[in-house]
């Protein structure tokens, strides 16, 4: 295995950026320090001028394999998420067929670990009558990131409103609970209403039928569920200003039992962006009105918001056109959501630090995710090199999605990402890559967030 010393680069690392010397041992990170000794067995990286970052964690992303590959495979969307830096991924349950048992979702895995150039979990599904099945995963806490609820219909059909089931799981799991939280209720009377009064819908519509008030009274459901039960809760995508009630900022995040995420896209499109994009940004949660993305930005970096995602989730173009009722909900976005915040840096609304903690530390520390997440001596080499003074840009032919197309198309960022090391492979650099040596299954410490009953 071959082991590299980074010399003379500046790592971002728990709120602070030095100029340092690492080396790795072909796996793991052995040794950061100033003017570091290296043997002959050694690759050498010329870090001057460039940043090393612990390697993005997206905690949400929809890649479609088992049942949906012509939208996207395990193989084709981990390898994107490399080359924008990501080196490890947790996978929502809603393929084909849903990952509703213990059986189904191991078939998952398996197929990761053939194929998989990132990192992998993925979340155990939850239906009206699966409730059993999914408590049989508190013996497996150690090996899988969490359980995932719809509390809102999306892709796939997997929407939970059986309220007997909801507080079994909420009441028994001992595992972090994942919710996409939207109101089916008032989203159909949303629809029946608006349809009725403008008879064709245009996707401008989109955020008024999934409006806040959807968002919010299904986040709540969730908090007073996980509040009565003292369950471990993450909330996803929060995408409005009225959420942001529900949270404070007053515990560390290793003592928090209710966290919440924002997303890239919320972070950065608004409902303005309709008119130019149309279907393209259609998704749910819905990006919304412009005070919205003002607020998310806001919770962020006050820590009401604990970390950032993608909820990448890839269809084909043709599946975006059409009506309204027939155009997929859903954006590819797992290859680019490093380089959007450094766009984000780059512009003043913050800072490399914050980045990293929000999109690494704070995903390993909110899930319990072993030696992942920090730039440490013993942890996993999961690193993310980054040129900032070599722009780059959007174009179909740097797209790595099987779907082949991305609503930053022709965006320019501020920077590059010239290597991507996942256990400390050289899987990406500077466009050259490596295969050989797959990524590996998370392992979580099952005393992150315990219940306290």
């Amino acid at each position: 295995m071959e082991k590299y010393l980074f010399k003379n680069i500046q790592i971002v690392n728990e709120g602070k950026i030095e100029v340092l010397d690492l080396l790795t041992d072909g796996e793991r990170i052995e040794k950061i320090g100033h003017q570091l000794n290296y043997k002959s067995d050694v690759t050498e990286i010329n870090g001057e001028g460039k940043f090393l970052l612990p390697g993005v964690i997206d905690d949400q992303v929809h890649f479609r394999e088992p049942g949906l590959t012509h939208k996207a495979t395990i193989y084709t969307e981990s390898k994107a998420a490399v080359a924008g830096g990501v080196t490890s991924f947790m996978e929502m349950p809603n393929t084909v067929p849903n990952a509703l048992t213990v059986e189904l979702l191991e078939d998952k895995y398996s197929i990761a670990a053939q194929h998989s150039l990132a990192n992998y979990s993925f979340f155990m599904g939850v239906s009206n009558t699966n409730a059993d099945e999914v408590l049989k995963v508190n013996k497996l806490k150690e090996n899988i990131c969490g359980i995932k609820i719809f509390m809102g219909a999306s892709t796939g059909n997997m929407l939970v409103d059986n309220y007997g089931t909801l507080e079994k799981i909420f009441r028994e799991t001992e595992l972090l609970i994942a919710t996409h939280c939207e109101d089916e209720k008032i989203i159909k009377e949303n629809y029946q209403r608006i349809k009725k009064e403008k008879g064709i819908l245009t996707p401008a519509d989109h955020p008024l039928i999934r409006d806040e008030n959807a968002c919010y009274e299904s986040s709540l459901s969730a908090i007073q569920l996980a509040k009565k039960y003292n369950s471990r809760l993450h909330i996803l995508h929060i995408s409005t200003e009225k959420e942001l009630q529900l949270f404070g900022n007053m515990f560390p995040l290793k003592q928090k039992r209710i966290t919440a995420e924002v997303c890239v896209h919320h972070l950065h499109f608004t409902a303005d962006d309709y008119a130019q994009l149309g279907y393209k940004i259609k998704c749910n949660p819905a990006i919304k009105a412009p005070h919205n993305k003002e607020a998310l930005w806001k919770a962020l970096l006050d820590d009401r918001l604990d970390l950032i995602a993608t909820d990448h989730a890839p269809h084909l173009l043709s599946e975006k056109d059409g009506d309204y009722e027939h155009a997929h909900a859903g954006l590819p976005l797992v290859q680019h959501p490093l380089l959007l915040m450094l766009h984000y840096y780059q512009q003043g609304n913050i800072s490399i630090e914050k980045i990293v903690e929000k999109m690494s530390h704070a995903v390993a520390d909110c899930f319990g995710i072993q030696n992942r997440g920090y730039i440490r001596e013993g942890y996993f080499a999961d690193l993310v090199m980054v040129d900032l003074k070599q722009p780059s840009t959007v174009t179909k032919e740097n797209i790595l999605y099987k779907c082949g197309w991305s609503p930053l198309e022709g965006f320019i960022f501020p920077a590059t990402i010239t290597h991507t090391f996942v256990n400390g492979k050289m899987v990406y650099g500077n466009g050259v890559w490596d295969e050989s040596v797959k990524g590996q299954r998370l392992k979580f410490n099952p005393h992150q967030h315990p219940r306290r009953d």
